[in-house]
């Protein structure tokens, strides 16, 4: 298990960013969560298997959202443990 977390630059909100993501965790056997931060960036936090953290990251950089993606910033982080399924926080 791996965790990552990950900040989004660009014209990230206020274009459905948040429930586009979410809609593509369906498709991984991720955990985590994404919220829009004050200064304007999306973060998300998400852990699972290293190939399906991988592909879930990759499949949002190749999607529609491509185009409102300026930056990408990913850290490491510790599994996200206590957390199950993929939610919008705020």
């Amino acid at each position: 298990m791996i965790g990552r977390q990950v900040f989004y630059d660009g014209r990230v909100q206020g274009v459905g960013f948040r429930f586009k993501v979410k809609s593509l965790a369906r498709g991984y056997e991720v955990t985590g969560l994404v919220r829009n931060l004050p200064d304007g960036r999306v973060e998300l936090q998400v852990s699972g298997e290293q190939w399906e953290v991988e592909g879930f990251l990759e499949a949002i950089t190749e999607s529609e959202l491509k185009s409102h993606i300026r930056g990408v910033d990913v850290h490491p982080i510790a599994p996200l443990s206590e957390m199950r399924g993929f939610e919008i926080a705020s």
